[in-house]
C-alpha cells in the first residue's frame, strides 16, 4: 500500500486533516506535540469506477464504491509536528524524520490563516507569513539527509576513487531506509553540473533538493482556508509553488460524521451535500453546515481533503487505476465478483508489470493479456492506460 506522510510545524490541522482523511481518532489539541508517535491508517485515493459505464453492479474486494466514486487504499502517517532544529534533534525531530523514511510523498499541511507562529504557536490571524513553514520543513528534511551524507562524504570520495566503485551505488547504500531509490539518486545527480568528485556542500544540498523533489514530491495543503486572512495567503502560495491545494479539514472530518450518523448524503471529495432529514438537525448542526456551503464548498469546489490526496497519488507520484479482472465478457474475477480490485500502478506500467503486481507466479508465467473494454488482444509491453479493464492470461 502507498505511504503517504502527513506533515508539518505543530498545531496546524495536521491531525484534523488526517482524521478527516481516515475518520481516525488521532488526538487533536491546540498545543504542540499533540502527535508524539506516528499514527497509522487507510485513507482512499478516488476516482471513477467503470461499473456505470458498463451498465454493471460492481463487487469490491479491495476497494470500496460509493455511488460510481472507486476508493483505493493508501496508507496515511500522520507524524509529530516539525519545529525549527529538527535535524539537530530539537523538539521532536528525530522522531518526526525516522517516520518519514519510507513515504513516497509528502502532504505539507500549513496554517493557511497565518495564525500560528514557526513554533506551532498560537497568534493573532495573519501575523505569521505561511510561505516560511514550507521553506523551512523543505530545509529541515535536506538538512536530515545531508548528516546522513556530509559526516562520512570525505571518506567514501576517496573509496569510491581508489576502488572505481559507483558513486550513485554508495550515496544509496548511505541512504537506505529511506525509500530513495537508484534510479532517484542518478536522476537527480544529473542535475547537478560539477563532477561529484567537487562536491562541496553547496553541490551537495544541490543534489538533495533535487533528490528529493523526485524521491519525495511535496504538497502543501493550505489548511484553514475558510479563515479571513486565509484567501491572499493562498494566492501568494500558488504562485510560489506547483502543488498547492486550499483545505479545510475540520469541514470535511464534520461532512464526513455528519454523512456517518446518516444526516446528510455525502461522498468525499464533493462539491456538494444533501440534507436527509432537516428535522433530525439541531439549530447549531444546521447553521454548521451552511457555514461550510458557504465559505468552503462554494468557494473552493470541496473541502480539499480528497483532492490532497488524489493529487499526491496520481499526479505528485504518477499514478493510475487498472482493473484487473479474469474474464474478460463479464467483467468478472473466478468467483464471479464484478470489477474486483482496482490497482495503482506507476503511469507507463505494462500488462506484465500488473501481472507481478498481482502475484509473482502470474507474472512468471504471463503470456499475453486482453483489454476487456475492446475485447483485444494485447502485447507484454503495451502501456497500460487510466482506467484500463485488463484481463490476464497465463500458461498455467
Amino acid at each position: 500500500m502507498i505511504q503517504i506522510a502527513v506533515t508539518g510545524k505543530p498545531n496546524v490541522g495536521k491531525s484534523s486533516f488526517f482524521n478527516a482523511a481516515t475518520l481516525s481518532e488521532a488526538e487533536v489539541a491546540s498545543y504542540p506535540f499533540t502527535t508524539i508517535d506516528a499514527n497509522h491508517a487507510v485513507a482512499y485515493a478516488s476516482c471513477r469506477c467503470p461499473c456505470r459505464e458498463l451498465g454493471v453492479e460492481c463487487n469490491p474486494r479491495n476497494s470500496r464504491c460509493i455511488n460510481g466514486v472507486r476508493l483505493i487504499p493508501v496508507e496515511l502517517i500522520d507524524v509529530a509536528g516539525l519545529v525549527p532544529g529538527a535535524h539537530e534533534g530539537r523538539g521532536l525531530g528525530n522522531k518526526f524524520l525516522d517516520d518519514l523514511r519510507q513515504a513516497r510523498a509528502f502532504l505539507h499541511v500549513i496554517d493557511a490563516s497565518g495564525s500560528t507562529d514557526e513554533e506551532g504557536r498560537p497568534v493573532e490571524a495573519g501575523s505569521h507569513d505561511p510561505l516560511e513553514d514550507v521553506e523551512f520543513l523543505e530545509e529541515e528534511i535536506t538538512m536530515w539527509l545531508y548528516g546522513i551524507l556530509e559526516r562520512n562524504w570525505e571518506r567514501l570520495l576517496r573509496k569510491a576513487a581508489s576502488e572505481k566503485l559507483d558513486m550513485n551505488r554508495i550515496i544509496h547504500e548511505q541512504l537506505s531506509g529511506t525509500g530513495i531509490t537508484p534510479e532517484d539518486i542518478i536522476e537527480a545527480s544529473r542535475k547537478v553540473d560539477a563532477d561529484v568528485y567537487s562536491w562541496g556542500k553547496d553541490e551537495l544540498l544541490q543534489f538533495l533538493d533535487e533528490l528529493l523533489r523526485i524521491a519525495k514530491p511535496m504538497l502543501i495543503v493550505a489548511n484553514k482556508a475558510d479563515l479571513p486572512s486565509a484567501s491572499e495567503n493562498i494566492e501568494r502560495l500558488k504562485d510560489a509553488y506547483p502543488h498547492v491545494v486550499p483545505a479545510s479539514a475540520e469541514a470535511e472530518l464534520a461532512l464526513r460524521r455528519a454523512a456517518e450518523a446518516g444526516l446528510i448524503s455525502y461522498t468525499p471529495g464533493g462539491s456538494e451535500f444533501e440534507i436527509i432529514d432537516e428535522a433530525k438537525l439541531t439549530d447549531k448542526q444546521r447553521a454548521a453546515l451552511e457555514y461550510i456551503r458557504e465559505n468552503v464548498l462554494e468557494v473552493y469546489g470541496s473541502t480539499g481533503v480528497q483532492e490532497a490526496i488524489n493529487r499526491a497519488v496520481f499526479d505528485l507520484l504518477d499514478m493510475i487505476v487498472v482493473f484487473p479482472v479474469e474474464d474478460e465478457h463479464r467483467f468478472t474475477d473466478q468467483k464471479g465478483n464484478v470489477l474486483p480490485d482496482a490497482i495503482l500502478v506507476p503511469r507507463g506500467s505494462s500488462p506484465r508489470d500488473l501481472a507481478y503486481l498481482i502475484h509473482t507466479e502470474i507474472g512468471d508465467s504471463f503470456l499475453h493479456a486482453v483489454d476487456a473494454r475492446k475485447g483485444m488482444r494485447v502485447a507484454s509491453d503495451h502501456e497500460l492506460e487510466d482506467g484500463d479493464i485488463i484481463s490476464i492470461i497465463c500458461s498455467r
